[in-house]
């Protein structure tokens, strides 16, 4: 192994990987920034995972194979972290591909802003040819995140970077660290930067093939399941945005504004008044709270609010309509699907 200290170690954790490893590291070799080194956490694989790990790094001597017993995808991530060498880290996932230019676009990036603690890029998922109307949604609205502002703003909708493209100070990811919690590890890695005011930014360009089928841990892994998902919000915003009280306003009460209402119930967190479209719904009242239309927002006390809605478009229209109504996002209202 050589000595010298690489421009960017790639963490990649493997298991079961056979299928898929192969094109995944040809897509790291051919990358136009060529110092680099992988480390490759073959975590107790049971089919070749091991042996084709072995016969690449063989060939390339960046490529670095860290044996380890099956323990999952935190310990494995936490375990091939110690062993990254370089001042950045750049994580990767087995069953995807990178575009040639994704770390020389990424590490420019951090060059030019360093006040960035790391940055994204967006993704073209893949197979297409399987891909539902809502994966394509999904693949819209993260492209359409481009820029740190535009993380911030988008960090309670969904995780607005994907995990695996996601470019990082190494210093600062071995402060933070990845946690064994009951969600999903890099949605938490985030949030918790963010809650920290480090800056997340994104080279708005499609930089890494992520694929949308087959066997992955967000399809297998209880963690990576909507329940999940929500209840991982729940927790950081009832440590930030929600800290200062128990009460909020709530806007929205379809399917995803009852399941946050009900995880925020969990920290002691209730909304006192729900915002409501629906006619039906005006006026009564829902676990202790009232229903009242939007109208009605600026005669109501000034609480932290909360809009709860799914889709891009009916967002895109609350959030006109709050600017209107002189709320600021981030200070006085946040949006989280």
């Amino acid at each position: 192994m050589s000595t010298r200290t690489p421009r960017v170690s790639v963490l990649l954790p493997a298991r079961d990987a056979e299928a898929t490893l192969a094109v995944c590291l040809r897509s790291l070799q051919r990358q136009t920034l060529r110092d680099w080194e992988c480390v490759l956490v073959e975590d107790g694989s049971r089919d070749g995972t091991g042996a084709l790990s072995h016969a690449i790094a063989g060939r390339d001597p960046r490529i670095r194979v860290l044996p380890t017993r099956g323990l999952g995808i935190v310990g494995a991530l936490q375990a091939g972290l110690g062993a990254c060498r370089a001042p950045l880290v750049a994580r990767m996932d087995a069953d995807d591909w990178m575009h040639r230019e994704r770390l020389a676009a990424q590490c420019d990036a951090l060059a030019a802003e360093p006040d960035l603690a790391a940055v994204g890029c967006h993704v073209r998922l893949f197979p297409r040819r399987s891909l539902s109307e809502g994966a394509r949604a999904y693949e819209r609205w993260l492209n359409g995140v481009d820029s740190a502002a535009a993380v911030r703003r988008e960090a309670f909708v969904e995780c607005p970077i994907a995990h695996p493209s996601l470019l990082i100070r190494r210093p600062l990811l071995a402060e933070y660290g990845y946690r064994d919690v009951a969600w999903a590890e890099d949605y938490d890695l985030v949030l918790r930067l963010l809650a920290d005011d480090r800056q997340l930014g994104v080279v708005p360009r499609r930089l890494l093939g992520w694929r949308h089928a087959g066997p992955r841990l967000s399809r297998s892994d209880p963690r990576y399941e909507l329940e999940r998902f929500t209840a991982c919000k729940a927790h950081h915003l009832a440590r930030g945005f929600l800290a200062d009280g128990e009460d909020y306003t709530l806007w929205g009460y379809g399917d995803t504004g009852r399941s946050l209402r009900k995880a925020l119930a969990g920290h002691g967190k209730r909304p006192a008044h729900i915002v409501e479209l629906h006619p039906g719904r005006l006026g009564q009242t829902i676990h202790g709270a009232r229903v009242v239309g939007p109208d009605a927002l600026p005669t109501l006390p000034r609480r932290p609010l909360v809009v709860s809605v799914a889709g891009a478009g009916p967002r895109s229209k609350i959030r006109a309509a709050l600017a209107g109504m002189g709320f600021e996002e981030l200070r006085d209202f946040v949006v989280a699907a």
